[in-house]
């Protein structure tokens, strides 16, 4: 029997991106033991995953575990979030491991000299290279996410206009110019016919309710009022979901649900759009090509760095009301 730690520290998306390696060792190696190290704040993230034998957690220091970890005796360390904290466990672990390529180089081509020399390969069939020396392969199920039963939301609490039936917004993103302009979002909620649940985190509660002021009671604003499971729960619920590139946008590739992408300084090109290997028709990305400006960043900035945010602002909303039909 093999026993395998897999090394994600951070963050929501980038875990849910996982998952299909945590299934497909499991189920193509059915003796493995899988064990999982990430930050204890994502630990809900992970918990109820059946494929995962024990979860280790790290509130500020890989260092803290190191001990315990040690005492597992693993036969190989799986690394898919490679930098300076998962090689640190690595070297004090002492055992081999694999890891994928970040195509760091890439990216930085692309930010800097908008030179495009990015792979057309998803980081999910990147990360099946860390463990292709097992013959694992992928068997194209797409990502999983799974939700506690204490965490279900059921419909019968939501609203009554929103009972029979709701598209989910997510608005929030860890960087400003991942997300769309609020002005936007009021123009084309009050358009859409169906009624919207706005799903962020407690930062995006007041933007929220500015927007539901603006629109009406067709929007239910739910930030902040429920945690990552619970908004899974709403996300899975949803009859389509409109999205910045956030983590909520890897949930619902999880749930194999209709995605409208929304992207601003980052691009798909990447390889971090939604995944769904056998519903691709289910993914529709919206963004504004031929800017000599983007992508201005691989992860983001507070705010836009030439003061038009043109990414966003000229994103069509009459595309975003047509796909929610």
């Amino acid at each position: 029997m093999k026993k395998f730690l897999i090394i994600r520290l951070s963050s929501i998306g980038d875990i849910v991106l996982t998952t299909p390696i945590v299934r497909c060792l499991k189920k193509q190696m059915p003796d493995a033991e899988i064990h999982y190290i990430t930050k204890k704040q994502y630990l809900s993230i992970l918990e109820a995953n059946p494929y995962i034998n024990k979860i280790y957690t790290i509130e500020e220091k890989f260092t803290e575990v190191i001990p315990a970890l040690k005492n597992e005796n693993y036969n190989h360390l799986v690394d898919l979030h490679k930098n300076f904290r998962s090689k640190g466990i690595i070297m004090k672990l002492r055992k081999p491991s694999s890891s994928f390529n970040k195509i760091n180089f890439e990216k930085w081509l692309a930010v800097n000299l908008k030179i495009n020399r990015l792979p057309d390969v998803h980081i999910v069939d990147r990360y099946f290279k860390s463990v292709s020396n097992f013959g694992i392969q992928n068997d194209n199920l797409g990502l999983e996410y799974f939700i506690p039963v204490r965490d279900e939301v059921g419909l019968n609490t939501l609203p009554a206009t929103h009972q029979k039936g709701y598209i989910g917004w997510a608005m929030g993103a860890k960087h400003n110019t991942k997300i769309f302009p609020d002005d936007k979002i009021i123009e084309a909620c009050q358009k859409v016919i169906k009624p919207i649940i706005l799903l962020g985190s407690r930062e995006d509660y007041e933007r929220g309710e500015m927007i539901k002021t603006a629109v009406g009671e067709k929007i239910f604003n739910s930030c902040g009022l429920y945690n990552i499971n619970q908004s899974a729960s709403l996300v899975r619920q949803a009859e389509k979901i409109i999205t910045n590139d956030t983590g909520l946008m890897h949930i619902a590739a999880a749930f194999k649900k209709e995605i409208i992408s929304l992207w601003g300084n980052t691009i798909p090109e990447f390889g971090m759009y939604p995944y769904l290997p056998e519903n691709y028709d289910r993914s529709h990305i919206l963004e504004v090509k031929g800017l000599s400006c983007r992508p201005c960043s691989k992860l983001g900035f507070s705010r836009c760095p030439k003061g038009h945010f043109k990414c966003m602002n000229e994103i069509d909303t009459e595309k975003i009301i047509e796909l929610s039909k």
